[in-house]
This record gives C-alpha cells, sequence and structure tokens, in this order.
C-alpha cells in the first residue's frame, strides 16, 4: 500500500517554535525577500519578525503611525531618505499618533529630506531622547536654526550635514556647544563654515574621530585647530583649495590618532607633505591623495615603510607612477588590501607585476584608464592576487579573453568587474562564467557582445546584482532572456542603446522580481506593451530611465500608475505622451520624487501646470526645458522651491 505524507501547517509549526526561537532564526536571515516570506507564513512568523526588526526605511508617510507603533514597536534606526512629500506637518503628525514609540530610536536619517525644517526637526529630537545619530545629507535649504534645534540632543555622537548650504559658523557652534559628546561629523559643502567654526568645533568637541570638511573655504588656520585632536582618527579634506604644506605640517606635529587621511583634489599640498604626515602617523590605514599633484616623489615611498604593517588602502588617481615606483610600494606596503591607479600615467605590464608580486594580499585593483595594460599585467595580477574581490579595468582596451581566463580561474572569489569600453567578446564573457559570486559586472560599449555571451553569463550568475550593458550594439531580445533564466537576483541593469532590444526582451524582463533599476533610454523599438510588461512583473521597480523612447504612448503611464507604485525616479524626456498622461503619471505615483520632462512635445503649458500642480507635495528634484521658466506661473514655481524642489532649468529659452 502506497503510503502518503502529509506536510504539516504553518500553524502545527509555529506551535512548536516560540516567538523567541522564531526571532533567534531571524538572525541568519539576511536578505529583504527571505525576510518578507518569512513573516508570510502566519501570525507567529509575523510577530516574530516584527519583534526582531531595529530598522526601518518606510516609503509613504501616512504609513509611519502604523509602522511605528502597532507593527514594529522596536525599531532603533529610522531611514526617512526615500519618504515622499515629508515635511514638519508629516513628521509632528506620526509622532503624535505613534505615542511613545519615538523614543526607543537611536538613529534617524533625513537626507536629502528637503521639506524638512527647524519645526520638525525639534519634535523629533523631542520625541527620541535616545537619538545618537542624524543625516541632514544634501538638505540644502537646512541653515543654522535646525542646526540650534539639533544642538538640544546632548548625546548625539554622529552627524551629516553635507551640502546643507544654510549652515554657517553661527550654526556649527551651537552644535559645537550642545552636543560635546560628537564622535563623527560630516559638513562637507557647508560652503559658509570658516575657520572660525571649525577652531571652535575642535575646542568644544573632544572626542571627534571622524571629520568631512572636504570642499570647505578654509585655510590652514582650520588644521591648527585640528591638530590638536587626540582621539580623531579619519579626517577628509578633498578639493580644500586654500590648504597648503604648511597646514599639512600641522597635522605631521599634532597628537592626532589618524587611521585614514583623503587629501585628494587639493591642488597645493605636495607629495612632500604626505610623507611627513605618514612620520607623523605610524598607524595610517588609509590614504587618499589621487589629483592632487603631477607624480609620486621618493621621500613619499621611501616613508611608506614606516607603515609597512598598518597600510591597506593607496589611490593614487592620476598621478605619473613609474615601474620604480610601483616596486617600491611593493616593498613597502606587503598589507596592502586595495590599490587606486585609475588614469595613472607610466602605469604598465612591468609596473603591475612589481606591484602584485609583491602585494599578494590585494583585494580590490582599480587600473581605469591605463591604457598601456595588455594581458601580461591581468596574468600577474592572477598568478599572485588569488583573493580579488574588485577588478575595475575601464578603457583599458589592449586586454582580450586570454587574460581575463587567468583571472576567471585565478581568482573565482570576484564580486566587481568593470570592463567598459574594453576589447572584450563573447569568449571573455564565458570565461568570466566561472566566477560565480559575481554580483556587479559592468560591459558598457563592448560591441562584440551578442547572446551567445550573456548566455554564459546567465548560466552561473545566480549572485548578479548589477549588470551594465550601455551600447552594447549586439546584444538582442534572446539574449535578455538567458539573463533572465540565469540572473534572478538581478537589481541594476542598463540597457541604454542596446538598438536591437525590443517588446519581447522586455517581457523576458518582467520575470525579474528583484529589479529595481532599470535603463531603456534611447531604445526606440520599445511601445508601451513592453513597459506594461516591466511594470506587471517587476514589482521592486524604483528608477526607471525611458528617455529618448521615441514609440511610447500614454498607455505606459497607466501600467506604471497601477503597478509601479514605489517609483521613486523616472526620466520620459523625448517621448511621445500627452498632458493627460502626465497629469496620470504625477498624480498617481505617490512615491515619485525626481522627475525629468524635458521636450515634451505632446504636452501643453497648461498641462504642465497642472500636472506640477498634482505632485507639489513629493517632487524633490525636476528637470525641464528652459522655455518653460518663462512660461509656468511664477506661484507654481516659488510653491515647488519652498517645499524643496530643486528645479534644473536646461536648454536655451525660445527667443
Amino acid at each position: 500500500m502506497k503510503r502518503t505524507w502529509y506536510l504539516p501547517s504553518p500553524d502545527s509549526v509555529a506551535s512548536v517554535l516560540s516567538v523567541d526561537l522564531l526571532v533567534q532564526i531571524l538572525n541568519h536571515i539576511s536578505g529583504d525577500g527571505e525576510r518578507k516570506s518569512f513573516r508570510l507564513v502566519c501570525r507567529s512568523f509575523l510577530l516574530a519578525e516584527s519583534l526582531h526588526r531595529r530598522s526601518l526605511r518606510p516609503l509613504r508617510r501616512e504609513a509611519l503611525p502604523v509602522l511605528l507603533g502597532r507593527r514594529y514597536p522596536l525599531i532603533e534606526s529610522l531611514d526617512l531618505s526615500v519618504c515622499a512629500a515629508l515635511d514638519d506637518a508629516a513628521i509632528a503628525a506620526a509622532i503624535s499618533a505613534s505615542g511613545g514609540e519615538w523614543r526607543r530610536i537611536r538613529r534617524v536619517v533625513l537626507a536629502r529630506a528637503s521639506g524638512v525644517g527647524w519645526r520638525g526637526i525639534e519634535a523629533m529630537v523631542a520625541a527620541c531622547p535616545s537619538l545618537e545619530a542624524v543625516d541632514l545629507a544634501h538638505c540644502c535649504g537646512v541653515g543654522d536654526r535646525e542646526a540650534a534645534a539639533l544642538a538640544k540632543v546632548a548625546g548625539l555622537k554622529e552627524l551629516r550635514m553635507d551640502k546643507c548650504l544654510g549652515v554657517t559658523d553661527v550654526g556649527l557652534a551651537r552644535v559645537a556647544v550642545g552636543c560635546g559628546r560628537l564622535e563623527k561629523l560630516g559638513i562637507k559643502w557647508c560652503m559658509e563654515i570658516s575657520d572660525i567654526g571649525i577652531d571652535l568645533l575642535s575646542k568644544k568637541c573632544r572626542n571627534l574621530r571622524e571629520l568631512d570638511i572636504s570642499y570647505l573655504r578654509v585655510t590652514n588656520n582650520s588644521l591648527r585647530a585640528i591638530s590638536t585632536l587626540h582621539k580623531l582618527e579619519m579626517l577628509s579634506l578633498v578639493g580644500c583649495r586654500f590648504i597648503d604644506d604648511d597646514g599639512i605640517a600641522f597635522l605631521s606635529n599634532g597628537t592626532n590618532s589618524l587611521k585614514s587621511i583623503d587629501i585628494s583634489r587639493s591642488e597645493k599640498v605636495t607629495c612632500s607633505s604626505i610623507a611627513s604626515v605618514v612620520e607623523g602617523h605610524r598607524n595610517l590605514q588609509i590614504i587618499n591623495m589621487g589629483d592632487s599633484f603631477v607624480e609620486v616623489v621618493s621621500a613619499f615611498l621611501s616613508q611608506l615603510s614606516l607603515i609597512k604593517a598598518s597600510l591597506q588602502v593607496l589611490k593614487l588617481d592620476a598621478l605619473h607612477v613609474s615601474v620604480t615606483n610601483l616596486k617600491s610600494i611593493g616593498v613597502n606596503c606587503k598589507n596592502l588590501v586595495e590599490i587606486g591607479l585609475c588614469k595613472c600615467r607610466g602605469v604598465t605590464d612591468k609596473g603591475i607585476y612589481e606591484l602584485v608580486s609583491r602585494c599578494t594580499g590585494l583585494r580590490t585593483i582599480d587600473l581605469t584608464c591605463c591604457h598601456l595594460l595588455t594581458d601580461n599585467a591581468l596574468l600577474a595580477i592572477a598568478n599572485y592576487c588569488n583573493n580579488l574581490s574588485c577588478l575595475r579595468l575601464e578603457a583599458c582596451s589592449l586586454m582580450t579573453e586570454k587574460g581575463l581566463e587567468g583571472i576567471a580561474v585565478a581568482c573565482s572569489r570576484l564580486h566587481e568587474v568593470d570592463l567598459t569600453d574594453c576589447n572584450v567578446n563573447d569568449t571573455a564573457l564565458q570565461c568570466l562564467s566561472q566566477c560565480s559570486e559575481l554580483v556587479v559586472l559592468k560591459l558598457g560599449l563592448c560591441t562584440k557582445i551578442t547572446r551567445e555571451g550573456l548566455a554564459s553569463i546567465g548560466s552561473n550568475g545566480k549572485m548578479l546584482e548589477e549588470l551594465d550593458l550601455y551600447r552594447c550594439v549586439g546584444v538582442d531580445d534572446d539574449g535578455l532572456s538567458k539573463i533572465a533564466d540565469g540572473c534572478r537576483r538581478l537589481k541594476k541593469l542598463n540597457l541604454c542603446y542596446c538598438s536591437q532590444i525590443t517588446d519581447k526582451g522586455l517581457k523576458e524582463l518582467a520575470r525579474l522580481e528583484e529589479l529595481a533599476d532599470l535603463e531603456l533610454r534611447g531604445l526606440e523599438n520599445l511601445t508601451s506593451e513592453g513597459i506594461a510588461a516591466v511594470a506587471v512583473g517587476c514589482k521592486s521597480l524604483v528608477e526607471l530611465n525611458l528617455k529618448h523612447c521615441t514609440s511610447l504612448d500614454d498607455a505606459f503611464v497607466f501600467a506604471l500608475a497601477q503597478y509601479s507604485r514605489n517609483l521613486r525616479q523616472i526620466n520620459i524626456s523625448n517621448c511621445r505622451i500627452s498632458g493627460i498622461g502626465l497629469l496620470k503619471l504625477l498624480s498617481s505615483l505617490r512615491c515619485l520624487q525626481d522627475v525629468k520632462l524635458v521636450r515634451l512635445a505632446g504636452v501643453s503649458v497648461e498641462c504642465f501646470e497642472l500636472a506640477l500642480r498634482a505632485s507639489l507635495l513629493k517632487l524633490k528634484k525636476l528637470k525641464l526645458h528652459g522655455s518653460l521658466r518663462m512660461l509656468l506661473s511664477p506661484e507654481l514655481l516659488q510653491m515647488l522651491q519652498a517645499r524643496g524642489c530643486r528645479i534644473r532649468w536646461v536648454g536655451k529659452p525660445s527667443s
């Protein structure tokens, strides 16, 4: 008699496993998709997931009260950077409706939340007594009043205010006085901050460990003050045009605990002064001095022996680096795990051999635009760097499948490969298919690639998350079918100007449920049918570029409005969309924040006006043709900008 087996129901499984045990199981589940499947099993699994979750990234402000109240009561990290239409009123309403659930929150991310001002920040500060970290990066409207509100958080340890253009020395002073426990601070591009603010910061925040003052108009006086910060470990001075060797000398003689320094794009700093920093800080782990001077000097290279045991990352982008230089680096930096030689002049096969034969622990090698390199360099890397994880070879056109085969065989743990504008063909991709752990693969401008090459990648690309096929004109629908078959984890795909792609190919891509970023610019054979298939199948889509897809009509808009509810960024410039279609698009997609609407010939000024008013509450970035600047009502433009929307005008207004 044949025996029949019955699978236990979810409820019977839950009766055996306690909630505490389910929470422990969740410690071993990291992917969003897997966690979603877990919580859909039954109520007990849902409860366990809600008790286990400590971080949250909501897309809609309306959901905040429910998510922070009953659903996830133990949240500690709240990311509101992608929450559409977020403003002071929304934050106040969410706090009020959630009761006291905000009191556990320790970290809040408001990056690019341009509608949030001092009232919202004050409400957040009052509701989060345990707050330790705040991110306001790229909130261009944030100024001294918002900084003053943050200054009330006495326990604040981390603060990012990159490109908060309204913050001056006064605002920084308020933060420095009120937040004496600050350990990490980013004020990159805060152009109104001067030496005065940095001096007071250095006196009040003695616990600073990480400081980024890139692109500020500060002088050597700021470095004099920074040199007194005994606990400082990471310092970023990118693009500081008024700092020179005299300022760097303060760091050399200071009492910092520097482990990382980034002096790239600081044109007045010389290689010799960096050598003095090395001499004064024997625990340096990261040095980035690319684009700062012409060439590497022997004084610097000889000093590297002082940090032989600690140095792990060295970036020399755009400098002249000779064979002798690379040999010296190999001798003095045997513990290097990353080397950056992007756009370096003088890099040859022999130089790479001298480097990698000594630095066998290298995991990231950037050789972008090192035009003299051939397969011999790749074979040297393959022979000595078996733990290689990331290899960037953009525009290294002398390399062939022979070198890539050596890499694929010896470096099977590769996670990222950039072969943009290289002499890559299907044979090379067949070799790379041996790298089963590949996550990022960039093949833009590789015109010899066809469906056979993509079939090779699809056959062993189960880990692939990003694929760039920009202007790979040999790619067709059958090739996309092979990618969709094997690369089910794909999240980002660039097919711009792959002219053979049609609706048939997009219907294959509709099987990629995790696809979030899709670039289709210049695909003139696509119709709304193909876009509708993607909208239905790719539920995770958040970024879509349809610029110059001239065969599209309004039908694709209605598909996006119905199925792509999480779409945050779209480019429909030069598409044949009507005013009704534009109105539907901007009014229906509640998460939409970044829109490019250049040269829409079928949309009248009146329809532009109506559509933009329909989207008033949510847009953060808007790109329009310059001819509309004088035609749209000043009231509308003022309202958009008042809500934090940044408008970029392109093209000259018609005369």
